[in-house]
């Protein structure tokens, strides 16, 4: 016996009868033969590629560019997008504007079309983005044009293999429920992607990433200055609208890294295409300390996040999220227009520092913390962000734009961040400097994480209820509290003296239980040194502690 399940052979066999890609069908047809051929290997993968298709996660669809229900592909694209132009046309939005955008990763092109496609035969007013182009474009797009749902074909910073399908709503807003769920099921009433109407009658939005440019460029306040910048793309769409992005805000001694300047869906030169993840900084590091360079800065491929990398102590470094969001706070609300936003709402997420509530406190402004994802961020406050004027997550993302781009946005965020490191310079003093200030006001906020990668997620499930049945007392010697956060959701928060706290959560992308750990040291009659010192060593027993507590 071959171990095929007639039913995995019957779907498969389905699927391909209704899919549009020549190149899929035969990659399926493979994978069946050799399944049918008694391969275990080959019937464990078709029935994975067979197990429903994919569902909108943190940031849209994601997955490995392959055949089958369960993949990025054309026929799943299809299927997708003709399940979100019903649910739009169900509510009232027929007709209306929709912007489809992509990046430069493997399928894109196929993807966006045939995306544009679907929307085009179903009556929308489709405006299509003329070449790969940063994610934020679309979002800015989406929102300017009014357009009722943007589109954009990217997997962000995922491996070179995945591809994904992001979907804003009107005003350039990412889905919460029950929308998703409610796009889901229009997506399962769809019939084959061969039984789905497509045509051309679409536009292309040509003037989309010029008028993107000229409102990022407004964003620096001062009068040009020198400012020698170190940057990378990290081989995605980024590095010729940040060098134009930065050029019109007055910095034009920009110095990409060469080898990674240029759109390239394989990726060779890193690992993983995240800047955040240890060695895809060390080429963008290098040239910064080879030119003199004042600032570091790395987007990933679609350019919606952005890491900042400074000179310390005679050498470089890459910011964490949570410094670069503090920084950037601090330098929004100190030039913040206050006739323009009276009120003004800054945000971040239960897993980032909480030194932003005493910024917030310092400048008289809103301060919310919500769920981890910028579905939720630019809901801040009322639940529609209203006065929101920056908002940011410690995974490198800063909406610092958000009367256009409500998501976050890496190249607004560099033009941004050259703006306050050009502020600095002026004022004689480094961003080094200005970190240690913000931490003699507001106390040394240390922060770390604490990740366990399993291969069975019935593992962190277990996990999760074994600490709700259990919840420790205390944690590295300190007696703590512990919050639940379900129903909302599946997340707990324990909380102790010196600004000790743990958020405990299985990973929205990963395999992974990750654990989000935070000490503060306040900054008393010792020297700031004294501080840093003191944090780190509670945050490393910090780290032990929690370790234990979820390995056990």
């Amino acid at each position: 016996m071959s171990g095929l399940d007639p039913q995995v052979r019957e779907a498969a066999e389905r699927w391909v009868a209704g899919d549009v890609d020549a190149r899929a069908r035969d990659e399926l047809r493979e994978l069946v033969g050799a399944a049918g051929s008694g391969s275990a290997d080959a019937a464990a993968e078709l029935a994975d590629r067979m197990s429903g298709m994919p569902t909108f996660g943190t940031a849209g669809l994601r997955g490995p560019v392959r055949a089958g229900a369960n993949g990025m592909n054309r026929a799943v694209v299809v299927r997708t997008t003709a399940g979100v132009a019903e649910w739009l046309r169900d509510r009232g939005h027929g007709g209306g504007i929709v912007v489809v955008g992509r990046d430069a990763r493997h399928g894109s092109e196929d993807f966006a079309a045939d995306a544009a496609g679907v929307l085009a035969a179903a009556g929308f007013d489709v405006r299509v983005l003329p070449a790969p182009l940063p994610t934020p474009v679309l979002a800015f797009a989406t929102r300017a044009l009014d357009a009722v749902a943007g589109i954009q074909i990217t997997a962000s910073h995922n491996p070179p293999q995945d591809n994904g399908y992001k979907l804003y709503l009107r005003g350039g807003v990412h889905l919460v429920g029950p929308a998703d769920t409610e796009i889901e099921e229009a997506i399962a009433r769809t019939p084959d992607a061969a039984s789905v109407p497509r045509s051309q009658d679409y536009s292309v939005h040509d003037s989309a990433l010029e008028d993107y440019l000229a409102r990022v460029a407004e964003l620096a306040k001062g009068s040009p200055r020198p400012l020698r910048i170190a940057a990378t793309a990290l081989h995605g769409v980024g590095a010729t609208p940040l060098r134009e992005a930065l050029r019109r805000a007055g910095f034009d001694d920009v110095h990409l890294v060469a080898s990674q300047a240029e759109p390239d869906p394989d990726f060779p030169t890193v690992g993983f295409p995240n800047p955040e993840e240890p060695g895809a900084t060390d080429a963008l590091l290098a040239l910064a300390a080879e030119i003199d360079a004042d600032l570091a800065i790395a987007l990933d491929p679609d350019a919606d996040r952005c890491a900042l990398g400074i000179r310390e102590d005679g050498g470089w470094r890459m910011l964490r999220g949570d410094e670069t969001g503090v920084l950037l706070a601090q330098h929004i609300l100190s030039t913040l227009d206050r006739q323009a936003h009276p009120d003004p709402l800054v945000a971040t997420t239960i897993v980032s520092s909480t030194m932003l509530r005493s910024i917030a406190q310092e400048f008289r402004a809103r301060y919310d913390e919500t769920l981890t994802g910028f579905k939720w961020l630019v809901r801040a406050g009322d639940g529609a962000g209203t006065g929101l004027v920056y908002a940011y997550e410690e995974a490198l993302g800063h909406c610092v734009d958000p009367e256009w781009v409500r998501d976050k946005d890496g190249i607004a965020t560099a033009v941004l961040a050259c703006d306050l490191a050009a502020h600095v310079a002026a004022d004689g003093r480094s961003i080094a400097g200005l970190l240690d200030a913000l931490a003699i006001s507001h106390g040394v906020h240390q922060t770390g994480q604490v990740s366990v990668r399993v291969t069975d997620l019935g593992v962190i499930a277990e996990t999760m209820r074994g600490l709700r049945r259990q919840p420790p007392a205390e944690l590295a010697g300190s007696p703590v509290e512990v919050q639940d956060l379900l129903p909302e959701t599946d997340a707990l928060v324990v909380t102790g003296a010196g600004g000790l706290r743990v958020v405990i959560r299985p990973s929205g992308t990963e395999p992974k239980l990750k654990c989000y750990l935070q000490v503060v040291e306040q900054v008393t009659c010792g020297t700031i040194g004294t501080a840093k010192r003191q944090a780190a060593q509670r945050l490393a027993e910090l780290e032990t502690a929690v370790t234990e507590l979820v390995a056990s």
